[in-house]
């Protein structure tokens, strides 16, 4: 199954790739870790030591110390699939993440994200 080859990857591969995504269109390291922090929680210290003990992009969401309360109100398209019709949580919260990071590469506003 394809959701389970996401959920094994680990957060050291992924996170290197939101943030290229980002910086290539003028956005900065802060911007994605505001952004990962909304979202789940982790400060930027905590995002470098994920990285570090090689924890799995599953166990990045499932482990997040607060999810937002707000995660299941972001809506829209990423790679042609609609946010909120995902069924699963593990991989409709991946899907947010996606979609939050692809509005900050779009230039939305921080604050408009958030």
């Amino acid at each position: 199954m394809r959701e389970e080859k996401v959920y094994q990857m680990e957060f050291s591969r992924v996170y290197p790739l939101l943030l290229n995504k980002v910086e290539r269109k003028g956005r900065t390291r802060e911007e994605l870790d505001a952004v990962i922090g909304w979202l789940t929680g982790y400060g930027p210290e905590e995002l470098e030591d994920l990285c570090r003990k090689g924890i799995s992009y599953g166990s990045f969401f499932t482990e997040a110390p607060r999810l937002n309360g707000n995660w299941e109100k972001v809506t829209g398209v990423v790679c042609g699939v609609r946010v909120e019709a995902v069924e699963e949580p593990l991989m409709r919260k991946i899907r947010c993440l996606d979609k939050l990071v692809d509005e900050l590469a779009r230039g939305k506003p921080l604050e408009k994200i958030l």
